[in-house]
C-alpha cells in the first residue's frame, strides 16, 4: 500500500498542454546561449493556428483583388467583362451606323432612278426601355416657355411659304455659290407636278461637265435608263446628280473640286431624245429647282 501511495499520479492531457518547455538558442562553439523562450503546446499550437489562418486570409486577398487570379484555372481575366461591355456597344454603334447608310444609299438609288421617295422607313424598335410606361405632363416653366416664344414671333413681317426653311430653323442654301455645271439651252425645267425634278441642258459634243461645288463623288456608274450617272454629296446636305453621260471620268470615293470636270456629255440610257445634260439639285433630301441658283 505504501509503494502504490508514493507513485507519481499521471499529469492530464491539459497539465501536459500547460507544461513548460524551455527553447534555447546556442553558439555551437562557444555553447553560449543566445536566446531562450518558454514555451507549452498551447502556445505552439496557438501561434501555429494564428499563423495558417492570417497566411489563408492574405492568400484570399491577393488572389480577389491582384492579377494572381488570371493563373488560377476558373477565373477570368480583370478586364475581360470590361472588355465586352465596350465591344457590346461598338457593336451596337456600327450596326446602327450601317443601318443608316444603307437606307442612305437605298434614297440615293431611288433618286438616281427616278423614283419616289418613301417616308416609310423601318424603325428599328428599341426594347430596352419601356417607353408605353413613361408619362409626360406639362409643367409651369414648359407653359411659360410656350407664352414667351409665341409672343416674340407674334409681330414677325416675314411669313415663310410653305415648305421654305426660314432664318428660324436650319440655314438655306441661298447663299451658296455654286459653279455651272455645263453651259448650254435649257430644253426642259424644272416641273415636280410632273416628276421632273431637273433641268436638261443641251450643249456641244465632247463638252465636259463640272462638279457644282467641293464633295465627294458618292455615285458613278452605269444605269438601265439614265445611262452614265454621277452622284455628288456636297457640305450642308446637297446633294448633285448628272445623268444621260457619255463617259464617268470620277471613281465613286474620289474628292472632287467645283469645277472639276467629273463627266462627258451624252445620251445613254433609255429615257434621253438626244445629247444632253439632266441635272438634279437635292437639298436635305429633297429636289429644288437649279435654276434658282445656279445661271446656267
Amino acid at each position: 500500500m505504501a509503494s502504490q501511495k508514493g507513485e507519481k499520479k499521471k499529469p492530464s492531457w491539459k497539465d501536459r498542454l500547460r507544461h513548460k518547455y524551455r527553447l534555447v538558442f546556442m553558439n555551437d562553439e562557444t555553447l553560449e546561449e543566445r536566446f531562450t523562450f518558454r514555451l507549452s503546446r498551447l502556445n505552439v499550437f496557438i501561434a501555429l493556428g494564428t499563423l495558417t489562418i492570417l497566411l489563408i486570409f492574405l492568400t484570399s486577398i491577393l488572389i480577389a483583388f491582384t492579377p494572381l487570379r488570371e493563373y488560377i484555372p476558373g477565373y477570368s481575366s480583370v478586364g475581360l467583362q470590361k472588355k465586352l461591355y465596350e465591344l457590346n456597344l461598338k457593336t451596337d454603334s456600327i450596326e446602327k451606323a450601317l443601318v443608316r447608310k444603307n437606307r442612305y444609299f437605298q434614297n440615293l438609288r431611288d433618286v438616281i432612278n427616278g423614283k419616289d421617295l418613301s417616308e416609310n422607313r423601318p424603325v428599328d424598335r428599341d426594347t430596352v426601355h419601356k417607353y408605353s410606361d413613361i408619362r409626360l405632363k406639362r409643367s409651369a416653366e414648359d407653359s411659360l416657355l410656350r407664352v414667351d416664344v409665341e409672343s416674340r414671333a407674334k409681330y414677325n413681317l416675314y411669313k415663310a411659304e410653305p415648305g421654305e426653311v426660314t432664318s428660324a430653323g436650319k440655314g438655306s442654301i441661298g447663299g451658296v455659290l455654286f459653279f455651272t455645271p455645263l453651259k448650254g439651252v435649257i430644253t426642259n425645267g424644272f416641273d415636280a407636278a410632273k416628276g421632273h425634278f431637273a433641268v436638261d441642258i443641251v450643249a456641244k459634243e465632247n463638252e465636259a461637265i463640272k462638279s457644282v461645288l467641293d464633295g465627294t463623288v458618292i455615285f458613278a456608274n452605269w444605269t438601265l435608263e439614265t445611262g452614265y450617272v454621277v452622284a455628288i454629296q456636297h457640305s450642308q446636305n446637297i446633294v448633285s446628280i448628272y445623268k444621260h453621260n457619255s463617259a464617268i471620268i470620277v471613281k465613286e470615293g474620289e474628292f472632287v473640286n467645283a469645277g472639276e470636270p467629273v463627266a462627258i456629255i451624252g445620251e445613254t440610257g433609255e429615257f434621253t431624245t438626244g445629247p444632253h445634260l439632266h441635272f438634279e439639285l437635292w437639298y436635305e433630301g429633297k429636289p429644288v429647282n437649279p435654276k434658282d441658283y445656279i445661271s446656267f
